[in-house]
């Protein structure tokens, strides 16, 4: 805002009073440096710098100038995403489609595609498989999570941070959970990274997370990293750190799970990374060869079989935080020996 001429009196001091003050509340997160553009790259001297586009609904996340994901908030998403997910040489390791769909990409499950968080039974609806490809009469039926505040936003050398507030809403507009996440964004010479901290609330009413195949955080894998047997020219291979292999690891539980393959003349790996802390650690992984990389520490009955019962729940009031890190390697194969020192250093 540029004032040219300001004449005295006190109705130009009330209004300028009142100019300040709604400048002031537009501003709801805390930023170290100015981030907010409406369109182009950004200009900053940071490494690892973010950027504010509201008029777009969604914050860059630049490495040395170039794009490594963005936190999209649009509501059409039924969920806010990062998407994509790019290696140190600008390699997408995420699917396109829905939102950019590339050449012979499998064009299903409409709602997976970037990196999200959800669960399939949140007192009885269901936010994991929510899209605009739902039947309206069907609406009824399924959650959608709300972006509601950017609350801090931070650009460095080291590394990037960012911190949201969203809210999980049935059909109706009740807030089931008010959810508070913190995104860490690093990178290395062969390496880029997010740390995703997530914290859920029971904010007006008892809150039951049942048991349910469909959960919680999930990668959309972009089509080369799929499993050969269900597409012929992909090259993607999950490895577990129990030593199990392939389509053996779904249903099982373990600390990390690495997808390794190749993306033309890349080698890629991507890894998710369980903490201790987490409620069901190690986790039970729902990995499909399809291209579906997500961990599910809640759905115990669905992925033991029966074998096991959680059906969590949580008391008005009560929280659970999900704390996870993803990494995405590019250059030679990862050792599983690297993986095991990367999972110490996360967990220390």
């Amino acid at each position: 805002m540029y004032l040219t001429t300001i004449k005295a009196g006190p109705l130009c001091a009330l209004m300028l009073v009142v100019l300040f003050a709604a400048s002031a509340n537009s501003r709801h997160y805390t930023n170290d440096k100015e981030a907010t553009v409406k369109d182009g790259p950004a200009i900053e001297d940071d490494y690892i710098n973010l950027v504010v586009k509201e008029d777009q609904s969604k914050v860059d996340v630049y490495f040395g100038g170039e794009l490594f994901t963005s936190y999209l908030y649009s509501g059409s998403y039924k969920k806010p995403v990062l998407y994509p997910l790019n290696t140190v040489n600008g390699t997408p390791v995420t699917r396109g489609y829905p939102l950019a769909p590339r050449v012979g990409e499998q064009e299903d499950h409409p709602h997976q595609f970037g990196l999200w968080l959800n669960y399939g039974d949140v007192n009885g609806l269901d936010f994991w498989n929510n899209s605009d490809a739902r039947p309206a009469e069907n609406r009824s039926q399924y959650g959608t999570i709300y972006h509601k505040a950017i609350d801090h936003i931070h650009s460095g050398d080291d590394q990037g941070e960012l911190s949201v507030t969203m809210e999980w809403q049935g059909p109706d507009g009740e807030v089931l959970l008010e959810e508070n996440t913190t995104f860490i964004f690093r990178e290395t010479e062969h390496t880029r990274s997010v740390d995703r901290k997530t914290t859920l609330h029971a904010v007006n009413q008892e809150v039951s997370l049942k048991d349910n195949k469909e959960g919680m955080i999930g990668i959309r894998m972009a089509r080369e990293l799929e499993h050969p047997d269900q597409n012929g020219d992909a090259t993607g291979m999950y490895k577990s750190s129990e030593g199990l292999s392939g389509n053996d690891v779904w249903g099982t539980r373990a600390k990390w799970m690495n997808l390794s393959g190749r993306i033309n003349d890349e080698n890629v790996s991507v890894a998710i990374l369980d903490h201790p802390d987490n409620v069901g650690y190690p986790t039970y992984w729902h990995a499909r060869g399809y291209g579906l990389f997500a961990a599910n520490p809640l759905g115990m009955k669905e992925m033991s079989g029966g074998k096991e019962e959680l059906n969590y729940g949580l008391q008005t009031g009560e929280s659970i935080t999900f704390n996870y890190r993803i990494i995405i390697y590019s250059g030679e194969k990862v050792l599983d020996e690297q993986l095991e020192e990367d999972w110490i250093e996360f967990v220390r």
